[in-house]
């Protein structure tokens, strides 16, 4: 079963609720995707309503993807509210449900923001990652690069520093050729 993608869906309260809840998820099994289980609905929401408020109105992007019609996956074109930055777009809050691991989500997802990022006229595409997780290798495999790491960034826990790897996607060749 593939994904099927809306860029830009509406963001009514039922999306809301559904991506709180995914991002719960997520987090408790353990992605990284701002929390460290256990998490609940209440600590994700207090993160989500801003960034809600930053896709509503604007500039932030939201590309969610449905296996049928349940919610699989979600991530943010976060735009970097700085002109000199227009030319590339950080991803934020990549998440796809836990249970449908294994069949190609993650992947599909990266692909789809990839050729959203094309379509959109970007650069480059930049996410974040947390370290000790083997998320590089992923994004590895989808043909970004590390660009830089933040030692000891993320404290998951006391005595428990993980460092923050920044990854970078080209979308156009460096020469000037798309």
């Amino acid at each position: 079963m593939s994904l099927r993608f809306v860029l830009d869906p509406e963001l009514t309260p039922e999306l809301r609720e559904q991506i709180v809840a995914l991002w719960v998820e997520v987090s408790n099994a353990g992605g990284a995707v701002g929390f460290v289980a256990p998490v609940t609905a209440a600590e994700v929401r207090a993160t989500a309503d801003p960034t809600f408020a930053g896709i509503v109105g604007g500039p932030d992007r939201l590309l969610v993807g449905y296996a049928d019609e349940r919610l699989a996956a979600v991530l943010i074109f976060s735009d970097n509210r700085f002109d000199l930055k227009a030319h590339w777009c950080v991803l934020k809050r990549v998440m796809v449900h836990p249970g449908t691991q294994g069949r190609g989500y993650g992947a599909a997802l990266m692909r789809e923001a990839e050729r959203i990022g094309r379509e959109l006229g970007w650069e480059a595409l930049h996410v974040t990652l947390r370290d000790g997780l083997g998320l590089d290798r992923f994004y590895r495999g989808l043909g970004y690069r590390e660009i830089g790491r933040l030692p000891g960034a993320l404290r998951v826990a006391p005595g428990d520093d993980r460092d923050e790897i920044l990854m970078w996607l080209d979308l156009v060749d460096r020469r000037g050729a798309a």
